[in-house]
């Protein structure tokens, strides 16, 4: 294992933010992982795991424990069956697995982050969800104190959650087991109208594994969801604030805003959620109260690609961002009396 002592933790997230940790191990296999999370929980010392760092924000103060990155490899296939490390790199991953003519996470593609952060926000776009796909997941239980298996069902998901999210300082995820599927090399059935509107088909087709992956990949680049030291637009953390489920009365007092604010004829964007409830568009929400794609003058702005992204112009603070953040959950709630939620972790720091 190595380890730093002041390491900075700005370039180990997608924002280029925070302060530095006290210290910094970086592991490289499973055993590594256990054995730093067992000497912080002995000790008592703080700990923050990183993987990807594209669903982390870090306070300017940084963090006063040991912070855990996880930089373990494997890609294992067998048959349909893939397992992988939980430092593997995500969007590398799903390109093995087009490759390999297995759908079920094409559509995933160009997600950034690590593999072992996926079953945590129960990752989604464009469609697919990992949790569609995902059989167990291998983690150390830090209150047993041992190494469990648990199944898809045991994992909880839902929209951007799942048992591990819940409860965020008990599990360490390890590894991840999908069930793919082989379909001749075309993809999964397309979900997502944007996704079948560029590909030229309609919803249900399937289409070639690689085309569905491109084609993703094309979408989140106009929105600046694909990394880019380049681009300014993709120093964020993707969205930053999750669609919003309502149930039937919050809805119906939200579309009286709607109406009341842009005109009766204006429909918000809908989609069935379960249980009476329906999901709206956060992109659709930030835009409508005010906030248009490139808004804020300091900087921290909204993406000028997408307004669903905030972003690090290149010498924000994590306070910086956040203010950004507070002034739109102020907005769209005045607007349209619905509260945004962050979607990415904050580690010493919160809106």
């Amino acid at each position: 294992m190595q380890e730093l002592h002041e390491a900075p933790l700005a370039p180990l997230t997608t924002f280029r933010l925070g302060g530095p940790a006290a210290r910094l191990i970086t592991a490289t296999t499973d055993a590594e992982v256990v054995e730093a999370v067992r000497e912080a929980d002995a000790s008592g010392t703080p700990l923050l795991v990183i993987g990807g760092g594209s669903n982390l924000i870090i306070g300017d103060k940084g963090f006063s424990g040991t912070a855990l990155r996880i930089a373990t490899t494997g890609f294992e296939l067998d048959g349909t069956k893939l397992e992988l490390a939980a430092g593997e790199v995500w969007t590398d991953a799903v390109a093995r697995t087009v490759e390999a003519g297995l759908a079920g996470v094409e559509c995933l593609a160009g997600i950034p982050g690590s593999a072992g952060a996926t079953p945590i926000q129960n990752v989604g776009a464009y469609g697919q969800e990992v949790s569609s796909t995902i059989t167990e997941v291998v983690a150390y239980d830090r209150v047993a104190g041992e190494t469990v298996t648990l199944s898809n069902a045991e994992c909880a998901f839902s929209y951007r959650h799942s048992r591990f999210k819940s409860d965020p300082d008990r599990y360490v995820v390890l590894r991840v087991r999908f069930e793919l599927e082989d379909a001749d090399g075309l993809s999964a059935p397309i979900k997502y109208p944007e996704t079948a509107r560029s590909l030229g088909v309609e919803a249900g087709d399937r289409v070639p594994l690689e085309q569905a992956r491109e084609t993703v990949l094309k979408l989140r680049a106009g929105k600046g969801m694909v990394l880019d030291p380049e681009d300014h637009d993709t120093w964020s953390a993707g969205s930053f604030f999750t669609n919003p489920i309502l149930t039937a009365g919050e809805y119906e007092a939200f579309v009286k805003r709607v109406h009341e604010r842009l005109g009766a004829d204006v429909a918000p964007p809908a989609f069935p959620a379960g249980e009476g409830r329906t999901k709206t568009s956060a992109a659709w929400l930030i835009d409508k109260a005010g906030f248009t794609k490139g808004y804020g003058t300091g900087p921290a702005r909204i993406s000028t690609k997408h307004t669903l992204a905030l972003t690090n112009r290149g010498a924000a603070t994590t306070e910086d961002l956040l203010a950004l953040a507070r002034e739109v959950v102020a907005g769209v709630r005045e607007a349209f009396g619905v509260t945004l939620v962050n979607e990415p972790v904050m580690v010493g720091t919160g809106l």
